[in-house]
């Protein structure tokens, strides 16, 4: 597919509530594999729609593939469900913010109920950084930066 432009801190398309998507077929398949395109370009491990200046409730998250295998997850419609009580701090990094980082807390696990690119409805639970990147990607669907959610450092 295509890489694409980023969008960074200022635009205003980061700062939106992106909308949920409501229709299954083109131009969805582009997007998410657009999103994946330009992910891997900027070393990144997640991107949301808004990142690329559409505002659609998907993103798309790979967390393991600078360490080993390839492994894409796209999610459409991004909910938590449930959280753990207990909180992770670390620094994050975002690909719309470059050459700066953030201390974060995050929690330790979500439940994350989504739809696959097909339509089909999934949950997960997701620990440690996969959490953290969860977080991190659906804050920016609800138009959230972790200029707002966390310290610079």
């Amino acid at each position: 597919m295509a890489v694409r432009d980023l969008c960074f801190e200022g635009d205003p398309v980061l700062l939106q509530v992106a909308n949920p998507v409501t229709y299954f077929g083109d131009p969805l398949p582009t997007l998410i594999a657009d999103l994946f395109d330009t992910m891997y370009h900027a070393k990144g491990r997640g991107l949301a729609a808004p990142q690329i200046g559409v505002s659609d409730r998907v993103f798309v998250m790979d967390t393991t593939w600078k360490e080993g295998e390839k492994q894409p997850i796209a999610f459409v419609n991004p909910e938590i469900i449930d959280q753990a009580p207990f909180r992770q701090q670390g620094p994050e990094a975002c690909l719309s913010i470059p050459d700066r980082r953030f201390d974060v807390a995050r929690p330790v696990w979500v439940d994350l109920a989504w739809t696959s690119p097909a339509g089909i409805a999934q949950t997960a639970r997701f620990h440690g950084f996969g959490a953290v990147c969860v977080c991190h990607e659906l804050d920016h669907l609800n138009g959230l930066l972790i200029t707002e959610t966390g310290t610079e450092i």
